[in-house]
């Protein structure tokens, strides 16, 4: 039997109708929908499992599937441990430490922007206010508005440690009530068949495979997410034949294989060295499957017949932070391959800022479409230094557009031959209002 926070009441649905102000989309209220019922199905079933549903959608170029991005939604200050030199007694210290970190990465303070702040009482600290909320807020009202058929949770789900099993004197149902069931228990409900296909990302494993297995189950049994296995493929209630969703797992790829520290020197360019990251044991693939992932990764998207075959991690491929390009690089080497050659389209978190780039791929086919979508609850400056010299020693990278110092999300339209992604950024009041930042349209590159 369910816990008595699973149990949802229906709700009046309201609508939203767009207004275009300048080149920023922005939505007030509207006329009321008719309230539709809908069905809460758990997200059971296993690795590599793929279960046609019935009354599908007929795959066609008039079919349109309507997607929801979002990454790195857990963070709550509440719940963080602040070192000492992290800890901020003035909102003038705050701003200070904002404001060097700003000049390290862009060599000056033009354009400089202080993240939303909070002070802490847990912690006696200023520290960065959160966008859960506020983003979960803005993209629940760009699906009233724009629809979504299903939505897509990135990563670190749960901040800082991941699922403690009670070890720091917190239970992980306050946790997982705060940071999934509060901002997402309910998203979606009105939409017929709606659910939120998850992962976990390198802050969900912190703490334990135990505590990682204890998200993963929370995740298996609620009403409004799906997640049958640290990977997975699975193909959306309604859209057999049109797409596919084939979820990985980065953190236990990266703990597999060998990842050099991040290192930059003043300018923000990248310094190569022999010092490696290390990763917890428990991080480890564990089982014959999980040690074969990349193996499975190919052979999915091999057998797939979906029009739109979509590979999701919470690890970007290419980003612009300059803190995680060690873990892009080790990352490609063992992807790469297979998405070039069958995948339409690569989507990530992990990096708190929104970034759409293409790589070429060194073939005939249009460039893979590679997307960031991890502002969901924290924030990060772009290193602009950093991404023109990434963007020089990396011809087969194109860069389309990047925001950082933001919270936002991702929407994607899929039709015909032509995938949509729209950027959405919500503002610093926490006001939950979802602004159009950009629009952009990537062709579909895997065969008929």
């Amino acid at each position: 039997m369910l816990p008595a926070f699973f149990a949802h009441t229906p709700r009046a649905d309201t609508s939203l109708e767009m207004k275009v102000l300048n080149t920023n989309r922005r939505y007030s209220n509207g006329p009321a929908l008719l309230r539709v019922l809908l069905s809460m199905l758990l997200g059971l079933g296993v690795t590599q499992s793929v279960v046609a549903q019935e009354n599908d959608v007929r795959a066609g170029d008039d079919t349109l599937v309507r997607i929801a991005l979002i990454g790195d939604t857990g963070y709550i200050p509440a719940y963080e441990t602040v070192d000492d030199d992290e800890q901020y007694a003035t909102l003038d210290e705050y701003v200070a430490a904002e404001a060097a970190d700003w000049i390290k990465k862009n060599g000056s303070l033009e354009g400089f922007v202080v993240s939303p702040w909070v002070f802490e009482s847990a912690t006696g600290s200023f520290m960065a206010a959160s966008g859960l909320y506020p983003v979960a807020r803005a993209a629940e009202e760009v699906c009233k508005t724009e629809g979504c058929d299903f939505g897509v949770l990135l990563g670190d789900n749960i901040y800082p440690d991941g699922a403690t099993l009670g070890a720091d004197g917190i239970s992980d149902s306050r946790r997982f009530a705060d940071m999934l069931d509060r901002p997402y228990g309910r998203f979606g409900v009105d939409i017929p068949s709606f659910t939120l296909y998850t992962l976990l990302g390198n802050h969900d494993w912190y703490h334990s495979r135990e505590g990682a297995v204890a998200q993963r189950e929370y995740l298996r049994q609620h009403p409004r997410f799906t997640m049958p296995d640290f990977f997975y493929r699975s193909v959306p209630e309604r859209f057999a034949g049109e797409v596919e969703l084939f979820v990985i797992d980065t953190q236990m790829l990266l703990a597999s294989t060998v990842v050099y520290e991040d290192k930059l020197d003043a300018d923000g360019r990248e310094i190569r060295h022999d010092e490696r990251e290390t990763f917890k044991d428990y991080m480890q693939p564990a089982t014959d499957a999980e040690r074969n992932m990349v193996a499975w990764l190919e052979s999915a998207l091999a057998s797939s017949t979906a029009r739109w075959k979509i590979v999701v991690g919470h690890h970007a491929l290419w980003s612009g932070g300059g803190s995680k390009f060690e873990k892009a690089r080790a990352l490609r080497k063992l992807l790469m391959p297979a998405l070039c050659r069958y995948a339409d389209a690569y989507i990530a978190g992990d990096d708190h800022v929104l970034e759409a780039y293409t790589d070429r791929c060194e073939g005939a086919r249009p460039p893979l479409p590679l997307i960031v979508s991890g502002a969901g609850a924290k924030r990060r400056a772009l290193n602009t230094r950093f991404i023109q010299h990434q963007l020089a020693a990396n011809p087969e990278l194109i860069q389309h557009w990047s925001k950082g110092s933001i919270w936002g999300f991702a929407h994607m339209r899929l039709q015909g031959d032509v995938m949509q992604v729209d950027f959405f950024t919500t503002p610093s009041d926490s006001s939950g209002r979802p602004v159009l930042e950009r629009r952009l349209e990537f062709q579909r590159r895997s065969a008929p």
